[in-house]
């Protein structure tokens, strides 16, 4: 592979998600759990700034606490430049400067945006010029929400989430995010799903072996209509989740007393996503859960994947 001139600086903006729709399947022999998803790209962004250094070396800042983040190779950006580099045989390093708009060990994916926004900009710093397909190929060894922030919009992911087909979605979605500082543990998530299952095992349909997208979202996807999303949206970790936090419960009540259509358990949670009927009423709803106390963030999707920013 060629290596062309390298820049001073890149600038790389990556979205969170949402799972708007989440089925997941029976556990498998290795302990995981194949799923079918359906992803939203949302208006809250990491921001990732790459600089050329000998080392692999990160700084995190945000408007949330971030103090939990590691700046070590835990950090799942760091993990990203190192894939890069020894990929296409860089043998120089990269200061990574990030700065954080998506909740920390929030459900949404900030860590998965980070990585990349991380991918994007080595590609364009040390001037590699992968193509989508491959920077999504080595997305997928990082974690299962990476290819989709390289893609963004909205997509239905199956298998452990990393598998993409792009989904029409007309309009505009609006959501209102409550977010958490208590992070939640995504295998403590799963393990408690199990354990859901195993003790209700004679009250609950057994999961699929395969799940699947219903096709009431998609429907509501491609109509771009945010009632007919709230009827079929659905998320089988909400239950593990709110299991371990029933503290949970008490909010998603107070944002559906407050007008949501729906509120959901984003991802593994902890934070909450509230769909809105649209930006007026998603504003309103903002206030309110702000008024009673929670962190409420008005985002909106679907908008672009990782992509460099002049």
């Amino acid at each position: 592979m060629t290596i062309r001139a390298v820049p001073g600086r890149v600038h790389v903006r990556a979205p969170g998600k949402i799972n708007v729709f989440l089925q997941v399947g029976s556990v498998q022999p290795d302990g995981y759990h194949d799923v079918a998803t359906a992803y939203q790209a949302v208006s809250a962004v990491e921001e990732v700034w790459a600089t050329p250094a000998d080392g692999f070396t990160v700084s995190v800042t945000g408007s949330m606490d971030v103090s939990g983040v590691p700046h070590d190779d835990r950090n799942l950006a760091v993990r990203a430049a190192r894939l890069l580099a020894h990929e296409i045989g860089w043998r120089g390093g990269v200061h990574l400067d990030v700065v954080k708009g998506v909740p920390v060990a929030g459900g949404m994916g900030g860590g998965s945006a980070d990585a990349a926004a991380t991918l994007v900009a080595c590609d364009a710093l040390w001037g590699a010029g992968l193509g989508s397909h491959d920077l999504q190929e080595l997305g997928s060894r990082l974690g299962a929400d990476v290819p989709f922030s390289l893609m963004g919009g909205t997509a239905v992911g199956t298998g452990r989430g990393d598998v993409l087909s792009p989904a029409l979605a007309r309009g505009r979605f609006d959501w209102v995010i409550v977010t958490d500082e208590q992070g939640l543990s995504t295998p403590d998530v799963y393990r408690a799903l199990d354990a859901h299952r195993n003790r209700h095992a004679v009250d609950i349909a057994p999961p699929r072996r395969r799940p699947e997208v219903a096709t009431d979202v998609l429907h509501a996807l491609r109509a771009g209509d945010a009632g007919m999303l709230a009827e079929s949206a659905q998320n089988d970790l909400q239950a593990a989740t709110l299991a371990l936090r029933p503290d949970l419960t008490r909010v998603l009540d107070e944002g559906e007393r407050a007008g949501a259509l729906v509120g959901l358990v984003s991802g593994s949670g902890p934070t909450l996503a509230f769909l809105a009927s649209d930006a007026e009423a998603a504003i309103e709803l903002q206030v309110l859960m702000s008024a009673a106390g929670h962190r409420a963030l008005h985002v909106h999707g679907p908008v672009p994947g990782a992509r460099i920013i002049d």
